[in-house]
């Protein structure tokens, strides 16, 4: 095993690793629950996309592992899943096949240009400042996202900033929906504010958080995951933790229910009805170019945020990177990997498979190489059977360690030079809009439109990097794709 992954060349041991792998897993395991819910509004059956999800995820997370020796792992994406439903599927009206015929070209597409090198040219040609930025906004993405799961925030918003409900537009006459409410999006009126905590939930996230800090800043070995332990047990009494099991999803239903995804997106009415109607041919053109740029960009922002932060890309790796030839770097292995995951999930039945953010919670557990990786992925194999047992961890739980990393990631954020504008303007672009937008590609997207926009007022256009220029009008032209559809 030390041979395999090399942990004493990178300061890890074998206990710390499986830690790690577990902390990353349980950060991420609510997609085993989320994923199917989302998907199966498009009509795909729930638990064939739970199988597939883990299906995914395992192969995608095991490859990371063992071919890069990286500790990242893969699932279906949040957001992209709900490009896959509401857009795609709802708004543009195609079948949930013809979806995963479209997620499976842009897992080609991933593969096609991780191959030819056009993903490692754009990850040299981001400025050290944006890097460091992105790594930081990963911090606040990630915290942001913990403070959200834990209760902390409420909002509020009055009926004239409501604009839609159940994907409809508002109607304030309107007093009863069909099904109840399930979906409410509202303006800019939105105000946010801090819980009082009379809620249960939010009260055991919070004594959570203070658990884990002290065992963090203790620096005691596992920190993270006994902090999740330990604020499970203490939901029991305070009623947040769900002892209770249930065996309506049985293992083999779900796997009856795979054969209905499996291939579909290469079925008559997937890949073969896609391009049939002339009329809808530039639009599938566009939804799978919205697909491949979100996706791409997620996980360079999630490699470059948490890998230099981290040294697990180091600087001998990055010029391995630059100089070397075909998967010379843990990098370029660890690109393909995410790359050939997308694909693999669109064949079993799911949404684009993307490197979770939250993998960083594994990093900040210690996590070093790609023993982490392969144990997060015994994890989701496992999670087939012991389901139940797994969705008894509450969200409250997991949230302080999300909220913690986002601590740790931000550290990156001093590296900026925040008193001249020309480099803080760009960064708080790629750093706290990130996280406020809640989406990693736009956060990215927002640093490089500001950064080019301020090099062509210096009239300094051309220290821009070609590939940055290019990357940036491809940002352009996709929020206008993203506007049309």
């Amino acid at each position: 095993m030390e041979s395999f992954f090399h942990l004493k060349a990178n300061n890890t041991r074998v206990g710390t690793e499986i830690v790690a792998g577990l902390t990353t897993f349980f950060a991420m395991s609510y997609i085993l629950f989320v994923n199917p819910q989302v998907l199966s509004l498009a009509g795909m059956p729930s638990q064939a996309v739970f199988m597939a999800t883990i299906i995914a995820s395992a192969v995608g997370t095991l490859v990371m592992g063992l071919f890069a020796n990286v500790p990242y792992a893969l699932a279906p994406g949040m957001g992209l899943n709900a490009f896959f439903t509401y857009t795609v599927v709802f708004a543009l009206g195609y079948t949930w096949r013809q979806a995963l015929a479209m997620v499976f070209i842009c897992g080609m597409i991933n593969i096609l240009i991780t191959v030819t090198k056009v993903r490692k040219m754009i990850i040299m040609a981001i400025p050290e400042v944006l890097q460091h930025a992105i790594g930081g906004g990963i911090g606040v993405f990630i915290g942001y996202i913990g403070l959200k799961n834990a209760g902390f925030l409420q909002f509020t918003s009055d009926s004239s900033n409501i604009l839609s409900i159940n994907d409809t537009a508002f109607k304030a006459a309107t007093t009863t929906y069909k099904g109840g409410v399930t979906s409410v999006v509202t303006g800019g009126g939105i105000v946010p504010a801090l819980t009082n905590f009379t809620q249960s939930g939010a009260l055991l996230a919070l004594i959570g958080l203070f658990i884990m800090a002290i065992l963090v800043i203790k620096k005691v070995p596992g920190a993270v995951l006994i902090g999740i332990v330990v604020t499970t047990l203490i939901g029991i009494p305070m009623g947040v933790t769900n002892l209770h099991f249930t065996a309506s999803d049985s293992l083999g239903n779900s796997f009856q229910q795979l054969g209905t995804t499996f291939g579909a997106a290469f079925s008559a009415q997937g890949m073969g009805s896609l391009f049939t109607t002339p009329g809808k041919i530039v639009m599938s053109i566009m939804s799978i170019f919205a697909f491949s740029f979100s996706d791409t960009f997620d996980t360079l922002g999630t490699f470059i945020g948490t890998g230099r932060r981290t040294g697990i890309f180091s600087a001998a790796d990055e010029q391995a990177m630059e100089n070397g030839h075909g998967f010379s770097s843990k990098m370029d292995k660890a690109l393909f990997a995410d790359s050939i995951a997308t694909s693999i999930g669109a064949i079993f039945g799911t949404s684009n498979t993307t490197t979770y953010v939250e993998s960083a919670a594994g990093i900040g557990a210690g996590g070093r190489t790609g023993l982490t990786s392969v144990v997060t992925a015994a994890c989701f194999l496992i999670s087939a059977v012991f389901a139940p047992l797994i969705s008894v961890v509450p969200t409250q739980a997991v949230a302080p360690a999300l909220i913690l990393v986002g601590v740790m990631m931000m550290a990156s954020l001093k590296e900026i030079d925040w008193s001249n504008l020309r480099e803080a303007v760009p960064a708080f672009m790629a750093s706290i809009v990130m996280g406020l937008v809640y989406n990693i590609s736009y956060g990215i997207a927002a640093g490089f439109i500001f950064y080019c926009l301020i090099k062509i007022i210096d009239g300094k256009i051309r220290e821009i990097h070609p590939i940055l220029g290019i990357v940036t009008i491809g940002f352009i032209l996709n929020f206008i794709v993203l506007a049309v559809l």
